[in-house]
């Protein structure tokens, strides 16, 4: 393992660990005013936004549909039929994807 590795793995760590600890850090009352709700109610989106847009975006044309059509049903469907529909289409776009 290269030094450029493991000093990565490291610093992803002790992200995980602060983020962990500033819940318990930040007061309830200083947390629920203005901006930092705000920010605090957008974190989950923000985080799965960086897990998805490099699967999305260097990926093959196939998970780039499923995401596609994921956003499209997330447009007005519960949470369940948003999970259901982007499993599907992307593994029904992948199994497609050799024969087109």
């Amino acid at each position: 393992m290269s030094a450029d590795t493991l000093a990565a793995i490291a610093a992803m760590s002790l992200a995980t660990i602060a983020t962990r600890f500033a819940g318990l850090i930040v007061p309830a009352g200083f947390a629920r005013r203005g901006r930092l709700e705000a920010a605090f109610e957008a974190m989950p989106v923000a985080v799965l936004a960086a897990i998805i847009a490099p699967t999305v975006l260097a990926t093959g044309w196939p998970e780039t549909a499923a995401a596609l059509i994921t956003l499209i049903v997330a447009w007005r469907s519960p949470l369940i039929a948003v999970v259901v529909a982007g499993v599907a289409s992307a593994a029904a776009l992948r199994a497609l994807a050799p024969m087109l």
